[in-house]
């Protein structure tokens, strides 16, 4: 099934009355029964699902007289198709399409910074391989996660944590749980244990990834957007909402505007893609981790209705999604970025991220949808 939509549909959509609140992935929509196969044990904990590998191409490209026409150039019509879809769109928008096993890239609004969310704990997962490549870290170490570690927003540990007093889990697991299930308490506690966002913004530079940014970690980050200074005392319940609704409008707005003009997490489409696409050929970690991080990525859960969705059957997607605070029906940051593998095994790096759009819900996922769609449509052109 191709998924098409013109610019008028997109805008045509009415809007929704979900209310996002800070870097939950698309939690309020309810997935297929195939992608419920992985579940929350008891008392809250977190299974880790074993999943088909994802290997890694190691392949050369083909003899030079062998190439199909897609791999020195865009398919005719997609470079327009992109940029019609994201002209139509409202609000701050960036998009961009690599093809991995290929020659070329588009993208629109490439080189701006947005706004990552939880699109950074991909930067946490790959600095914490780089150390067990290093021999710095094992998958098998283990780490002690106690209430004082605790976050706010999305963090299903956040009930084991508070029936068991302590929990301890292996870095393996906390990488799982950060990615599929977006935790924040398992990727803070990842960060904590690497050595911090200086050792994430070391890996960043030291592999050259450009234009991404990695902020100062998850409670820190959604404070001072919010305009609060952080307290422990907000990753109990819902504290931090409320802590959030009393401060004066014009606070609030103002940190927000602040943080929008200049993402501490602002990273550039292009930067992403490029990231994914040297993360897919295995020239950032070993083969053993990028086969062991894709393979993470394709159990992913939030987002099923965002750049997946816009695939027809037979592809296969795995990637990772960012959601940020929403204020007055403004969302900072909504975003899907992840590898796309087509039936005959091409692959795309596709990045969509939304730097702040009142666009509704629907509106925003049926964007990400005609992404993926038309790179599916064009494909072997």
């Amino acid at each position: 099934m191709k998924v098409q939509f013109s610019g008028r549909s997109l805008l045509g959509m009415t809007i929704g009355s979900v209310l996002l609140a800070g870097c939950v992935s698309s939690a309020a929509l309810v997935p297929s029964p195939r992608q419920q196969q992985t579940a929350h044990g008891e008392a809250g904990a977190v299974t880790v699902p074993i999943g088909p590998p994802v290997r890694p191409s190691t392949a050369p490209p083909p003899p030079r007289g062998t190439l199909d026409p897609g791999f020195r150039r865009s398919p005719p019509g997609l470079d327009d198709r992109i940029a019609s879809l994201w002209r139509a769109f409202p609000g701050k928008t960036g998009i961009a399409i690599q093809r991995i096993d290929g020659e070329w890239a588009l993208a629109q609004r490439g080189g701006d910074l947005f706004p990552q969310q939880s699109v950074s704990k991909l930067w946490v997962a790959l600095t914490v391989l780089d150390a067990v490549d290093a021999g710095r870290i094992s998958l098998d170490q283990m780490v002690r996660i106690g209430p004082e570690d605790l976050t706010l927003f999305h963090q299903p540990l956040a009930a084991r944590v508070r029936a068991e007093g302590t929990v301890t889990m292996s870095v393996r697991d906390l990488i799982e749980t950060a990615i599929t299930h977006s935790d924040n308490t398992a990727n803070d506690s990842l960060l904590r244990t690497v050595g911090g966002p200086k050792a994430v913004r070391a890996f960043i530079a030291d592999k050259g990834l450009g234009a991404i940014r990695f902020g100062p970690g998850e409670r820190l980050l959604q404070s001072a957007t919010a305009g609060l200074s952080w307290q422990q005392s907000y990753s109990v319940g819902r504290n931090f909402q409320a802590a959030r609704s009393a401060l004066p409008a014009a606070t609030r707005r103002t940190a927000m505007d602040n943080y929008l003009a200049d993402p501490i997490d602002g990273a550039s489409p292009a930067a992403i893609a490029s990231a994914l696409t040297r993360l897919a050929r295995g020239t950032l970690l070993s083969p053993a981790s990028t086969e062991y991080l894709l393979g993470v990525m394709s159990r992913t859960r939030s987002g099923p209705k965002r750049l997946k969705a816009g695939l027809p059957d037979g592809w296969q997607f795995l990637h990772k999604t960012g959601t940020g605070q929403d204020l007055n029906g403004m969302t900072a940051g909504y975003n899907d970025i992840g590898i796309a593998t087509a039936p005959d095994g091409t692959r795309y790096a596709i990045v969509v991220m939304m730097g702040n759009t009142t666009a509704s819900i629907p509106a925003r996922m049926a964007l990400m949808q005609a992404v993926s769609g038309a790179v599916a449509e064009f494909h072997g052109r």
